[in-house]
């Protein structure tokens, strides 16, 4: 067993703050628009685990006058692989088995994962955290652990090298705290407003900053050196402006989006300054912060944060993959929680706990043991479905393919990318369709393909109309384009309605938002009603403006994005519904295999629901 430094102490409250902060994550994955501000509880474990780290490190130095490199990096190995190990095969296993569509780029996720560069792989193959359409894996989240274990491979020689040379407590506390300030400027100086912000998310170079605060704290607020009896003004003191930083830290998790510009350009990092506050203060014996965050459940979800964290993304993606809980969002949380904690339970009974404390040396006699072991025994059949596993496993990993598309994919991309190149380039004439016979013979086959009327050709033909929308409205576009010669159709996967105002402004000013709009947004996250404000502010009262509402039944926001598009038909009165939801709902063999974007034979439905309405009327 490893023995602890003399005088140092476990401070119970650091449970009760990594509680907080996975309990955020979690809620941010699986109520994302209830907690929009959870990813923040990355930052604040940042802050926790590197002012640990170093405080241990200080402590060595100041015992010992030297740090054993070897025994950190092994100390941290044990700690923390066990279960990432654990986690890959049995993930990798589950997909070989039962989620075969998953096992593109297995290998490079795994082998990334377990060398801990996965945030830059994630980087190279521009893979985004926060597309949670198309992007997700059950490894996306694997970023921030790579993030944290690039650091702390250089911490150890930094610190000796500074200990050694600078010496200084106060100026090497400088030395880390600018460090994170120019990180921090890194970050502001990669996000681009209106682009995905994964580069700027992902990153070790803009994302340290959180680590190196806590470093930083680390030096001039040692946990052993503070005093336990202070005057009582101080504890007051301390006391108030620990609940101070606790109660902004919740609060954002609230009411900070990660869409706001505000979190790029140094709202991260001063959240990550009130963490290092937080962080401080429970650390002081003399407060009473640390009692106030220790409990039994903020001690049994503490302990077990880091498996939460790891095993949090598989189970949601396996299970999302199964079940359809857009109807029933609040239930298929719950489920997902006690899933996410059982199997954490199991992994820190069996996998985490053991191994921390497992003495490698032993390790041929232990598997010497396991093989000798007889058949019927606990300890035979253990290992026996251990090595299934991990033989399965392997098998995916070997057999999986590199950056491979299904024919059923191929097939959407290749549509979407073609529409995209067609609406691009559309130039449109006068004389497009000269020939009166050709255009008779076109306008019978479209209103035979539709099932519109040749009343309803001849008005689509002379109507102006913008489409603008998300990746499903580019799979339709060929469709309305044949119906609307004379529309303007702007579609871009990923799009959400957040970012479409400026969009739409920029259409208004180069004359291309007609007095008829058509909005297919919803598909890749929800929206509020003020932000649906912003749009009808740019779009104005004078526009007959149609909205379709989606059918997204594996994402949770579905329901959400629809009730909010009835609501809004209702408050507006030249805002008008296409109930495509209520029409596709029970027609499978309409979508392609990811059960949103239509197929050709879903794609007519579409086009045929949408012109309807927009004609109708007219």
């Amino acid at each position: 067993m490893e023995k602890r430094l003399k005088k140092s102490r476990y401070i119970t409250g650091f449970d009760g703050i990594r509680s907080i902060a996975v309990i955020g994550v979690i809620l941010y994955h699986l109520l994302p628009d209830q907690l929009q501000g959870g990813y923040l509880g990355v930052p604040v474990f940042f802050v926790v685990s590197g002012y640990l780290i170093t405080d241990l490190m200080v402590q060595e130095w100041q015992q010992n006058g030297k740090i054993k490199i070897k025994q950190f990096y092994y100390r941290r190995m044990k700690r923390l692989y066990p279960a990432l190990v654990a986690m890959m095969i049995g993930a990798s296993a589950y997909i070989t088995l039962f989620q075969r569509n998953l096992l593109n780029n297995l290998r490079g996720n795994v082998v990334s994962s377990l060398l801990y560069y996965n945030n830059w792989w994630q980087i190279k193959h521009g893979l985004s955290y926060f597309d949670r359409f198309a992007g997700e894996s059950p490894f996306t989240h694997i970023w921030s652990l790579a993030v944290e274990s690039q650091y702390y491979l250089f911490l150890p020689w930094v610190f000796i090298i500074l200990m050694k040379l600078v010496k200084n407590k106060g100026k090497i506390f400088i030395g880390f705290s600018v460090a994170a300030f120019i990180s921090a400027i890194l970050m502001a100086l990669m996000y681009t407003p209106g682009q995905d912000p994964t580069r700027a998310y992902y990153g070790t170079d803009t994302r340290m900053f959180s680590i190196l605060l806590g470093v930083a704290l680390a030096f001039v607020w040692p946990s052993t050196r503070l005093k336990t009896q202070i005057p009582a003004q101080a504890k007051k003191i301390l006391n108030g402006v620990g609940l101070g930083s606790l109660v902004i830290l919740v609060l954002s998790f609230f009411f900070l989006s990660d869409k706001l510009t505000f979190i790029y350009y140094g709202g991260m990092y001063l959240l990550s300054l009130v963490s290092v506050i937080l962080v401080a203060i429970t650390a002081h014996p003399g407060a009473s912060l640390n009692r106030w965050l220790t409990n039994p459940v903020f001690t049994w979800i503490g302990k077990r944060s880091y498996g939460i964290y790891l095993y949090q993304f598989p189970v949601m993606i396996f299970y999302e993959a199964k079940v359809h809980v857009a109807n029933h969002v609040l239930l298929n949380t719950v489920v997902e929680i006690l899933l996410i904690l059982f199997v954490t339970e199991l992994s820190y009974r069996f996998i985490e706990k053991p191994l921390r404390y497992f003495d490698y040396r032993n390790t041929l006699n232990r598997l010497q043991a396991w093989i000798l072991a007889p058949w019927k025994s606990k300890q035979k059949m253990a290992f026996i479905a251990a090595w299934l596993v991990t033989v399965i496993a392997l098998v995916g990993i070997v057999i999986s393919p590199t950056n491979h598309v299904t024919a059923d994919q191929r097939a959407l991309q290749e549509k979407i990318a073609q529409n995209q190149k067609v609406v691009a380039q559309k130039e449109k004439t006068a004389n497009q369709k000269t020939a009166s016979s050709e255009a008779t013979s076109e306008s019978k086959t479209m209103a035979n393909k539709y099932h519109l009327t040749d009343r309803e050709i001849a008005k689509a033909k002379n109507l102006k109309l913008t489409a603008f929308g998300d990746s499903v409205l580019l799979d339709a576009a060929d469709g309305l384009n044949a119906i609307f010669p004379q529309a303007d159709i702007d579609g871009e996967v990923g799009r959400q309605l957040v970012a479409s105002p400026e969009l739409l402004q920029k259409l208004k000013a180069e004359g291309k938002l007609h007095n008829t709009v058509l909005l297919a947004l919803g598909t890749n996250g929800s929206f509020t009603e003020d932000e649906f404000a912003q749009v009808m502010k740019v779009l104005g009262s004078k526009r007959d403006v149609y909205v379709v509402n989606v059918y997204v039944p594996t994402r949770r926001w579905q329901n959400e994005v629809n009730t909010t598009l009835a609501a809004m038909s209702k408050k507006y009165d030249n805002v008008k519904l296409i109930d495509w939801y209520d029409l596709s709902k029970n027609q499978p063999s309409w979508f392609y295999e990811d059960q949103v974007h239509p197929n050709p034979t879903g794609s007519i439905y579409y086009c045929s629901l949408v012109s309807k309405a927009i004609l109708k009327g007219r």
